[in-house]
Parts: structure tokens; sequence; C-alpha cells
């Protein structure tokens, strides 16, 4: 097993163990299985969106059993969930090692790497751009509790406090939500204009987010 597939398994465990699964992978040869079904899952998605999907077809594609899908997954939808889910730990990962290897002389200098991350994921990492985070098959896929929005806030405000130093409070919560909501809209025009984002659109979108987020934030600037 080469190293990428090492890290794919490594990014899948912790999305599992969140996802509404009948039994966790207890085994290597188990979660390699279940990696192959989430895999699947993303090709056809991108083939032919949610409403051609079943779980007879991500069987058929992982080359595995029906039985196995079911040992796993209680329907298609647990199955988006978990790729879901997926999708937001790698897009945390991928943030914060480029977090890691930057010097930034402002917080909101970080807003360009996140875009960046969340485009070339748009780009590159198959079912991401028919799936995003979940919002076109359920605004609740990520967590049943909260909406899809919510819950990547939640993870980029973890990632600003603990790699950008940014303090804690209600005032970096609120203004997170905002920052989502909106870069979420813009980036999915840019989606619309272009099959790899309208360029011009993206800029529009760091810009808006920068202006918005020193309005808040200005006096940390150095």
């Amino acid at each position: 097993m080469d190293d990428s597939h090492k890290a794919l398994l490594g990014a899948t465990a912790p999305a599992l163990a969140r996802a509404p699964l009948r039994r966790l992978p207890a085994q290597q040869r188990s979660m390699v299985r279940v990696q192959r079904m989430l895999n699947a899952c993303a090709e056809l998605l991108d083939e032919g969106g949610y409403s051609g999907l079943s779980t007879t077809r991500i069987a058929e594609r992982a080359d595995v059993a029906i039985g196995s899908v079911y040992q796993f997954f209680p329907d298609k939808k647990a199955i988006v969930q978990a790729l879901g889910l997926r999708y937001l730990d790698q897009f945390s990962t991928r943030v914060d090692e480029r977090l890691a290897e930057g010097a930034f002389s402002h917080w909101t200098d970080a807003v360009d790497t996140i875009i960046d991350e969340y485009i070339d994921m748009h780009r590159s990492v198959p079912g991401f751009r028919s799936l995003y985070f979940g919002d076109a098959i359920d605004i609740r896929l990520l967590d049943s509790e909260t909406d899809n929005n919510q819950v990547i806030a939640a993870r980029l405000r973890e990632i600003l406090v603990s790699t950008a130093g940014v303090a804690e409070s209600a005032e970096l919560d609120r203004v997170i939500t905002v920052a989502v909501e909106a870069a979420g809209a813009v980036l999915k025009l840019a989606f619309r204009y272009a099959s790899d984002g309208d360029p011009r659109l993206i800029d529009e979108t760091k810009l808006l987010l920068r202006a918005y987020l020193d309005r808040h934030f200005a006096p940390a600037r150095t």
C-alpha cells in the first residue's frame, strides 16, 4: 500500500467515527473495503449526481458484495454523509498544513490559503464538485443537530485559533459564520460561471472576506 492510500485511510477513520454507520471497520482489510465504497460513491456522484446513486451501483463500482455495503452503511445517504465528513477532514488537514508552512503578518492573510485549498479540492478531488459539504442533499448532512455551514465555520474557527493565534470570542463565532456564508454564496456563483471556477469571482471572494475581516480585526494588523 503506497503512502497516498495510507493517508486516505488515515483521513477516513475520524470521518467514519462521526458517520451513521451500522458498525465501524475494525481491521485494515475492512477499512480498505469501506474506503473503496467511498471512492466509488465519489466517482458516481460526479457521473450521475445523487439521484443516480444507489447502494447497488456503489457495490458494483467498488467491487464488493452488496452485503458488505449494508454491513457498514444502512443506506446511500449514510455513505454520502461519510464521504462529506471525509471531505471536511481532508479540507481541515490541507488548510492546517498550509498555514503551518507560512508566516502570516495578519490572520486574515490565511483567508487566501483557505479559499485556495477549497478551490483546489473542487478541481481535483473526485466527487467534491458534486457534493461540496452536502448542502445539495441535506442542509444537515454533516451533523443532524446543526447545518453544514455551521459545522464548517466551527472547524475553521478551530483552525484559526490553533494555527493563526486568533482569540476565542463570541464575536469570532459570529464573524466566521458570516464569512463562511458569504464566501460559499460567491464561490458557488464562480463555479456556475466556469467549470473550474471563474478566477475573477474567486478573487472577489478573497477581497470580500479580507475587507470584512479587516473591519472587525483591523487593530490586530502591525
